[in-house]
């Protein structure tokens, strides 16, 4: 009670009985972190890379600077001196990365997304290209309420961002393909789940992105731009069909694209999450740390050869320890299977005319089951507000059973509808402005979020695929089969995060000077192919002014209607004539008019401002490379802070052991953190950790502090040996200021190896042998 009047209930406390414990303990951890990060007790890098693995990302002017067109102009934030990582004020707008594995939602997560982006963002969901959900304009002080309330109903943000497994992606029509092998959601989700906080995934250098694709032939797994690749097979063996997996590696777009290679043309379901293991292992022992434009997988398997990287790969399959969640999953798929509802909702069969039709022939998917359909939402930029999403989880409930999934193309997808039910279904997608034809064909265009809010962005993604997508619907080629399925993809800068590489026309944003003036351009990729998951990645024309590209992309495809041989594809007749031929057809749309003839060729699309790149800043796309240890130490202080809060909280409650308990937990958490230098695979056996922490760090005198030696580590060994004692308050007040040196030297030990350049095992033996040798 305060003054009278009840407390305030929060949502913490809300949902206590309905949040996961384990889910529940991440986002308290989460709030604790900030807390001490607020108050100066974390380091601002370690905090960003936790930040980042709770899916809260920054976003365009959180440096707290604008550029006006002239110069750039502080942001007033209120306390400017206060940041969540490095050059990122604490106060300014951010990104949330919300996770889908597979892209799979229910009515429930989709009304619980629309309320979280309503409330705290500004109304609008954006689905990305990895079937995530992304809400913007959101403050990092929300963010903790925010994830108990998605985490109520399901929903994870864990590791949507960082160097870690991104979210696993897979094909939207698993299980009601007419062309897959086997339906792949339930191994997705369990890759998912396995690998998700698995501490064999938490020292990569940069993150790791995984696909799973029921068929070779088509697009919607893009296997071989990922990490890690995985295409449904199945063989026979002695008479019984056996399910498996195409699994290629080191994939990936980014600046410098690289196709996946082969790793096994058959591996068993049974081995699919050991394999996935043990490449996390090789990934984390031996990719690139301190270079992060090489750090992803794809390097590491350039320099040493598949042959190699294959060969360390099994030979570190066969170290691992045998664990019953590689294959326990695999009795519970059937959790999976999706049904229809058993009637359909309207027996009233009606005619809609010609705009119903055009709808249909672009945005239904006929099923492998007779008599039901897939219906894809198509969302203009890949935007749905709060609005649309609730009435879009209504219509779930009412034609079919929670089988809606995201798709890669930035989409939504209602599986298994009654054929018969589609005019009332589109009428009711009507209703929410939700009937845009045109799904997946050439006015379908994907693009990454650019200007608008990334902080890599050179010229405006979003305002260039709108425009385009204005452009093409009035020609009505969404419909003509000839160019209907050429797909057209526009990134913000060279990073694909628009996948502009496997488009067959596709686009990234650069800067060019005209006479001292800026001009938004756009360079134009040809000859991407789409479909076979992406085999074959385009290359670039040269640049053409932004405000030209709708032109330069009607010229194309006239050129191309003109000139295709029968049955010729587009990228067949760009491979055919050739990018020098084509390049001269363009070339007088590459020219930009004087600055005083036409001012619009200056300003990018959507933006009154004279073009621009002084908002550029530094992204955390992957964040800065954080060591294991450097997270066991900052665990440690947060056991420690809360150990001291339950300390002062004790009075008269019986906490005293329970905060000392956790006191020496905090103490653990650092010693762990430190023999992972030495040990990456330390278990969570305290008795283990204090032998190890003796013999690696104690007996070396590597922990020693040059004025009091081993004191601190002392504090620690006695902490153990008396965890058994009863504690009164005094007693575990000393504890507390002993953890508290102990966690500081720690800290101290932990900056002498990453002076020395000692982030991981084989950096620490090499360090040790060198110090021996002297």
């Amino acid at each position: 009670m305060l003054n009278g009047s009840e407390p305030k209930l929060t949502w913490k406390a809300a949902l206590a009985e309905t949040i996961p414990q384990d889910m529940a303990e991440e986002i308290d951890a989460f709030e604790t972190q900030m807390a001490l990060r607020r108050q100066g007790k974390m380091e601002e890098k370690v905090f960003a890379e936790i930040r980042l693995r709770r899916g809260a990302y920054g976003q365009r002017y959180d440096n707290g600077l604008r550029h006006d067109g002239e110069k750039s102009q502080k942001i007033p934030y209120p306390h400017l001196e206060l940041t969540k990582g490095p050059n990122t004020k604490w106060e300014a707008p951010g990104m949330q990365r919300i996770k889908v594995p597979f892209g799979g939602l229910t009515a429930v997560q989709m009304e619980a997304l629309a309320d979280v982006a309503e409330e705290y963002a500004d109304a609008i969901l954006h689905v990305t290209t990895r079937q995530d959900f992304q809400i913007h304009f959101l403050s990092l002080e929300d963010t903790p309420d925010m994830h108990r309330r998605l985490a109520a109903v399901g929903i994870t943000v864990k590791e949507a961002c960082g160097n870690v497994v991104r979210n696993v992606t897979a094909c939207h029509l698993a299980g009601v393909c007419r062309d897959e092998t086997f339906d792949v959601t339930g191994y997705a989700d369990a890759t998912a789940q396995y690998l998700m906080g698995h501490r064999d995934t938490q020292d990569f250098g940069r993150k790791f992105k995984t696909a799973f694709s029921g068929c070779k032939h088509h697009a919607c797994g893009l296997t071989s731009m990922h990490d890690l690749g995985l295409i449904a097979k199945t063989r026979v063996v002695d008479g019984v069909e056996q399910r498996g997996f195409e699994m290629y590696v080191g994939g990936g777009l980014g600046a410098v694209p690289h196709l996946a290679k082969l790793f096994d043309d058959f591996v068993p379901a049974e081995e699919l999450l050991p394999l996935a293991q043990a490449i996390s292992r090789v990934f984390a022992r031996l990719g690139e740390k301190k270079n992060r434009n090489r750090a992803r997988i794809k390097f590491l398997v350039a320099d040493l050869g598949i042959d190699e990287f294959k060969r360390l790969v099994l030979e570190e399959r066969a170290t691992l320890e045998n664990d019953p969640d590689w294959t326990d999953w695999l009795a519970n798929l059937s959790v999976f299977e999706e049904a229809a509802l058993p009637e359909p909702v309207s027996g009233e069969a009606f005619d809609l005319g010609e705009e119903f039709e055009k709808w249909k022939s672009t945005n239904v998917y006929q099923q492998r089951q007779p008599g039901f359909v897939t219906v894809t939402v198509a969302l203009p930029l890949g935007d749905i507000t709060s609005r649309q999403m609730r009435g879009l989880a209504d219509i779930s409930r009412r034609f079919n059973r929670d089988t809606a999934r995201t798709t890669v193309e930035q989409n939504i997808v209602l599986r298994w509808i009654h054929e018969s039910d589609l005019p009332a279904l589109y009428l009711a997608l009507k209703e929410l402005n939700l009937h845009s034809p045109g799904a997946q064909t050439i006015v379908d265009i994907t693009a990454c979020p650019g200007t608008d809010t990334c902080k890599l962005g050179i010229a405006s993604s979003r305002g260039l695929a709108g425009a385009l997508r204005q452009r093409l619907a009035v020609k009505g080629w969404q419909y003509d089969e000839a160019v209907k399925d050429i797909r057209i993809k526009i990134s913000g800068c060279f990073n694909s995060c628009g996948q502009h590489t496997i488009a067959e026309i596709g686009f990234y944003g650069a800067s060019r000077t005209i006479k001292n003036y800026r001009v938004p351009h756009f360079h134009l990729i040809l000859g991407g192919q789409w479909d076979q998951n992406a085999a074959n990645y385009g290359q670039s024309l040269g640049a053409v002014p932004s405000k030209r590209v709708p032109d330069v992309v009607e010229r194309l495809i006239d050129l191309y209607m003109a000139g295709r041989q029968p049955g010729e594809g587009f990228r067949n007749y760009v491979t055919r004539v050739g990018k020098k031929e084509i390049k001269e057809r363009i070339k007088d749309l590459t020219e930009v008019p004087a600055y005083e003839v036409d001012r619009s060729f200056y300003t990018d699309w959507a933006d009154a401002r004279e073009y621009t790149i002084g908002d550029i800043g530094v992204g955390e796309c992957a964040g800065e490379v954080v060591t294991l240890t450097d997270f066991g130490v900052a665990a440690a202080e947060r056991l420690h802070f809360e150990a001291q809060v339950l300390l002062d909280e004790s009075q008269g409650n019986g906490n005293i052991k329970k905060a000392a308990d956790m006191a020496l937990q905090s103490m653990l958490s650092a010693a762990q953190a430190l023999v992972k230098m030495q040990n990456i695979d330390i278990k969570d056996d305290p008795e283990r950790i204090v032998s190890e922490f003796r013999s690696r760090f104690y007996d070396t005198q590597l922990f020693f502090d040059p004025f009091v030696h081993g004191k601190f580590a002392n504090f620690f060994f006695k902490a153990y040996e008396q965890r058994h004692e009863p504690f009164d308050y005094d007693k575990a007040r000393q504890l507390m200021e002993e953890a508290r040196l102990f966690i500081e030297a720690a800290h101290d030990t932990n900056g002498r190896m990453l002076a020395a350049g000692i982030t991981n095992p084989l950096s620490f033996n090499r360090w040790l042998l060198e110090r021996n040798a002297v």
